[in-house]
């Protein structure tokens, strides 16, 4: 399935024939009279890892948030426009906000473990969703942590505290917490901005990992980081997506100087 021609028109957008897994269709939002979003239209590729580039407050995040209503939950916030799953909108009276972010899981800049034992901490969703038996849960924390390359560093120690762990230990309890209902797609909030250079490249390396099986968005404010892990880039300024390509062009060969200007660290 190619990217869709209206979207294409919109935003001059050039994306190989991949799957799409997710469309925003002139999507704006606003916080009260502001503008955080201005007429943002642009096709997310299947199981690929798409980075979000772009100074601080200028809209990445607030995008990020209208993948699964999460600004349903800000007094505030009001959106404008569409955003599609599957070809489906998300924003339709009858959608289920709670099985929408089962499908499009959220992991925030900072860890956010329960305070309760690393297994219930994977556990919780599925508990949530569905009735499973012990054994099935079982199977389901061990898939989720190893596929959040934490297994062997925790299995032995289970119904410990998930407080106990590291920084990046955490982070990744985290996404094995979203991966245990079993989304399509995985949206990250600069994960890797409270971490050491060695925790980082743990999670650099488990999205490449992952991006075999599910749709990755990534905000982040790290160049070499957008520029290792992902495949297309989007580079937001002032509200608006004024680029967005495959990774490689929008770092070697960017058609809008402004994007030139901060990848290259001009401004920003």
């Amino acid at each position: 399935m190619a990217l869709s021609e209206t979207v294409a028109q919109q935003q001059l957008i050039v994306v190989p024939q991949v799957p799409i897994a997710m469309e925003t269709r002139h999507l704006s939002t606003y916080y009260d009279d502001f503008q955080a979003l201005k007429d943002v239209s642009v096709a997310i590729p299947a199981r690929q890892v798409t980075a979000l580039i772009g100074p601080s407050g200028c809209g990445k995040s607030s995008f990020l948030r209208c993948l699964n209503r999460m600004n349903d939950t800000i007094d505030s916030a009001r959106v404008e426009g569409d955003v599609t799953l599957g070809g489906i909108s998300i924003y339709e009276r009858a959608t289920d906000v709670v099985s929408l972010r089962r499908r499009v899981g959220m992991v925030f800049q900072n860890p956010n473990p329960f305070p309760m034992s690393i297994y219930d901490n994977i556990a919780y969703g599925p508990r949530l969703h569905a009735s499973y038996d012990r054994g099935t849960l079982d199977q389901i924390v061990e898939r989720s942590l190893q596929q959040a390359a934490l297994w062997d560093e925790v299995k032995d120690k289970l119904r410990q505290s998930a407080l106990g762990l590291s920084g990046g230990q955490q982070q990744r309890l985290c996404i094995a917490r979203v991966l245990a209902v079993e989304p399509e797609v995985l949206l990250m909030d600069e994960p890797c901005s409270a971490l050491d250079p060695t925790a980082t490249f743990k999670i650099e390396e488990l999205l490449l990992s992952l991006m075999e099986s599910y749709t990755i968005v990534i905000v982040t404010h790290n160049m070499y980081q957008a520029s290792r892990v992902s495949q297309y880039t989007g580079f937001f300024l002032l509200g608006e997506l004024i680029e967005y390509a495959d990774t490689e062009q929008i770092f070697e060969n960017p058609k809008h100087r402004s994007t030139d200007d901060y990848v290259r660290g001009r401004f920003g």
